[in-house]
């Protein structure tokens, strides 16, 4: 039926029980719980009931009773008769080829001409083969995605190796121009020094550090390629110097902020990391008659096939 409760008998046997002639169809198949967890839930998850089934593999045999009269009448309203019946009977057992025991109704006639047009299940071999070609296209587009976000931070292009070794404050110019650091790596050392040298007159202009005596004369040490004189030739003295120096400049310096840029959009994909093949198979999935449920209509107690 479409709407309405049915009623629902689950069993595990040690052995296969012999099927009552009250059940009007019937059908076997193996099957094996992917967890300990398996459950019995019912339709928009109401309610759920645990079956305690090991992992295993099992026989299951679906009995059914009544399946003809409730898709004619669609609807069970509360306090109405019970119209159909279900038994879902466990046995554990070895795998084995799925088996119609016996066939009465038309709706059961339906699935079955159904499932046997379907195309043979995929084999454990060719299972596995799909989830090593779908592991190695995620791992292959995680590859992509952290290229493309280093492509990103570098303004488009790779950095050469040269670039990337610098670490420490290569970053902070990277935000700003990356088409000038990438330009600053092709120049050579001779044009990265004169940089060097000019950013460090830049830096001590804005602070206000040319007017202190001992600091021009390591500018103009610097410039002249000589040895930085102390107390530049430690840090510690270097910065104990600028905190005792009376003439240090009282003055804030604020941090540059970097243009905005684009922020990073990795290349979506519509079925993740699927093989074209097994997007196919997906796609056909959530197309069939059996997943959309067109006849006849579910129970309550009906199990999607593919996300609604």
């Amino acid at each position: 039926m479409h709407t309405g409760d049915v009623g629902f008998t689950v069993e595990v046997h040690d052995r296969a029980p012999p099927l009552d002639p009250s059940w009007e169809d019937a059908v076997e198949v193996s099957f094996r719980p992917a967890s300990a967890d398996s459950a019995l839930v019912q339709w928009a998850g109401e309610a759920s009931w645990p079956l305690g089934l090991g992992e295993t593999d099992y026989r299951v045999r679906y009995c059914a009773e009544g399946m003809d009269r409730a898709g004619e009448k669609d609807t069970r309203l509360e306090g109405e008769p019970q119209l159909d019946r279900y038994l879902l009977q466990f046995r554990p057992a070895p795998p084995e080829r799925d088996r119609v025991l016996r066939q009465t109704s038309r709706s059961a006639a339906y699935w079955h001409d159904y499932a046997r047009k379907l195309p043979p299940p995929p084999t454990p071999a060719e299972r596995a083969e799909a989830e090593r070609r779908a592991r190695l296209a995620r791992e292959t587009a995680e590859r992509e995605r952290l290229l493309a976000f280093e492509r990103h931070r570098w303004g488009g292009r790779m950095p050469s190796a040269a670039l990337r070794d610098v670490r420490g404050d290569v970053s902070g110019l990277r935000d700003f121009d990356p088409a000038f650091l990438h330009a600053l790596d092709a120049a050579g050392p001779a044009v990265q020094r004169a940089v060097a040298r000019f950013a460090a007159h830049r830096a001590c202009e804005a602070a206000g550090f040319t007017a202190l005596d001992w600091v021009a004369d390591a500018l103009t040490a610097l410039d002249e390629g000589r040895p930085l004189p102390p107390p530049f030739d430690d840090d510690a003295r270097m910065w104990h110097a600028l905190a005792s120096d009376p003439g240090f400049p009282d003055r804030t310096v604020g941090r540059a902020v970097p243009p905005e840029r684009p922020p990073f959009r990795p290349s979506p994909s519509s079925l993740g990391a699927l093989s074209p093949q097994e997007a196919v198979t997906v796609r056909t999935a959530c197309s069939s008659p059996s997943a959309r449920r067109t006849r006849p209509r579910a129970s309550r107690s009906r199990t999607w096939l593919c996300p609604p």
